[in-house]
């Protein structure tokens, strides 16, 4: 079977309701509000993207800036449990990094929790490298692993 076409753009105020219902599903906890995803989606210093596959969303990323900060951070990624496996996170976390390099951003740094073994995963497939850990940073507890990555630096080939 073909794997199913990722369209990536970026948020309008018109999927705050496809981005509250990703977030649901995708997240057990620590969550952004709709508030929260209402003010993002508006925010100069924020850029929400969003990956399409069909007529639901199949993820979505935020991506935060501070004026003249030379690093970005990836706030949040969420994959669509049925599209996990199938490219989106590779696709939002490229779409990501276009956006912090056009930001004149030389980094991207973000934490992702201890025990998700797959975003890990795809992070260090990506370039990322661990630097830190914040204990307990989570609503359940756990801990944080801090991970970043040089943007705009061509990999060396092996």
């Amino acid at each position: 079977m073909k794997p199913p076409q990722i369209r990536v753009r970026p948020a309008r105020r018109s999927d705050l309701d496809a981005l509250m219902e990703l977030e649901q599903r995708v997240f057990a906890t620590d969550r952004l509000s709709r508030q929260s995803l209402r003010r993002l989606l508006s925010s100069p210093s924020a850029r929400v993207i969003v990956a399409e596959a069909g007529p639901r969303l199949a993820g979505a990323a935020v991506v935060l800036f501070r004026l003249r900060a030379t690093a970005a951070r990836l706030y949040s990624l969420g994959v669509a449990p049925p599209m996990s496996g199938k490219g989106v996170a590779v696709a939002l976390l490229a779409a990501a990094e276009r956006a912090a390099l056009r930001r004149k951003c030389r980094c991207m740094r973000l934490e992702v929790h201890e025990r998700n073994a797959a975003a890990i995963a795809r992070y260090r497939n990506s370039g990322y490298r661990q630097f830190g850990c914040h204990a307990s940073y989570y609503e359940d507890g756990g801990d944080a692993l801090r991970f970043d990555k040089p943007l705009g630096v061509r990999a060396k080939r092996e």
